[in-house]
């Protein structure tokens, strides 16, 4: 047994942070999944990482000559990526009945102001993608909490990411409850439909550490997960949640993301041996995969210190940190950081698309894109 492995003996599931086509293809991914891994999620700064190898020129120029805008090809490129990923990832969506081998798609970050548009995209995808095991993600912005209700009312599995914060936590449970409550209503059924609310942690210590005393740096995070925990722990054993479980409904399960450690003070798992507990889910980067692999130890954590968390953060607060503040902050800083690269993503296709037109034939085409553009 690995050591990721033994994580999921604690009731943690762990998913890879990471999607390319050469790590689907070149067996890397079959590796993970070997060595424990259980699903995937993806993001446009890991697109646009991914999209800018070499792997993915020749597709680009077939469809750029198919006259697709710089949009359109993305599109193509990450639904093939997600699709390919969940086929390798089926045989863990079977075994555990459905509760992991999930690949995540994230809806366009210019929509995360839009309620509108943002349901409009989860439709489009999840319909594009015909799989069950993927999860459309939405973020969890004011304005996409109706859009997460609708698309569970409607029976897509949903990620919703970019939580920073356990009010707006909170918010998100009851969006899915609503979203479970109107399933039922319509005649749904509760029973296929899976959600996780990811919620992100170290670029809450990056924020709060330089406004923070030292000996409370880096403990910002981990409270606020704990305390997140604590209101899963109590909001999935209330009434309200009792009556949906009956009838068959999943609970939504917490995922801690960010999880790779940004301060070089801290332990590489700084964010992941201490948060290990039942119903959740852990997805990291590569690096912080292999890590673990190496070093890591597997034990509950999760519920230890969940009432000193909350003497934790309100000792950040009394040192003068509004941490209300910050999880605005976090959230706009967090969409530019989707934003930004997908923008990057998107010229970088459309200078692709360019030359390949020019070019005219595909073998012209696929010569000047492998020379570099």
């Amino acid at each position: 047994m690995t050591r990721l492995q033994q994580i999921g003996h604690h009731g943690q599931s762990v998913w890879l942070d990471f999607i390319s086509r050469k790590t689907i293809h070149d067996g890397t991914l079959q590796k993970f999944i070997d060595d424990g891994v259980v699903g995937m999620t993806s993001n446009p700064a890991i697109f646009e990482k991914a999209m800018s190898a070499v792997d993915y020129d020749e597709e680009i120029a077939e469809l750029a000559l198919q006259g697709k805008s710089a949009m359109e090809i993305y599109e193509q490129l990450a639904v093939e990526d997600v699709r390919s990923a969940s086929v390798l990832l089926e045989p863990v969506y079977k075994a555990s009945s459905g509760q992991d081998g999930y690949v995540s798609l994230e809806v366009s970050p210019l929509l995360a102001r839009d309620t509108a548009g943002t349901t409009k995209d989860a439709h489009r995808y999840w319909n594009w993608l015909e799989r069950p095991n993927v999860m459309i993600k939405i973020p969890a912005t004011i304005e996409g909490l109706p859009a997460i209700t609708e698309a569970i009312a409607s029976g897509i599995n949903i990620n919703v990411t970019l939580l920073f914060s356990v009010a707006r936590y909170e918010a998100v449970i009851d969006a899915y409850m609503t979203g479970i409550e109107q399933l039922i209503e319509n005649g749904g059924d509760p029973s296929k439909v899976r959600s996780v609310a990811s919620f992100f942690l170290s670029r809450i210590d990056t924020m709060v550490d330089p406004m923070a005393p030292a000996e409370l740096q880096g403990k910002a995070a981990l409270a606020s997960a704990k305390r997140a925990y604590a209101a899963f722990q109590r909001l999935y054993t209330s009434e309200r949640w009792r009556k949906l479980e009956v009838k068959g409904a999943h609970v939504q399960r917490l995922l801690w993301a960010s999880t790779s450690t940004k301060n070089p003070a801290y332990p590489d798992l700084h964010y992941v041996e201490p948060l290990i507990g039942p119903l959740t889910v852990n997805t990291m980067p590569t690096e912080t995969i292999e890590a673990f692999l190496d070093h890591g130890h597997a034990s509950n954590k999760l519920n230890e210190g969940i009432s000193a968390a909350d003497d934790t953060l309100e000792a950040i607060e009394k040192s003068g940190v509004d941490l209300a503040k910050v999880a605005i902050d976090l959230e706009n800083e967090g969409l530019k950081k989707f934003v930004d690269p997908f923008h990057t993503l998107e010229a970088l296709l459309e200078k692709k698309r360019l030359a390949a037109t020019k070019a005219g034939s595909l073998q012209s085409a696929v010569a000047v894109l492998a020379g570099g553009v």
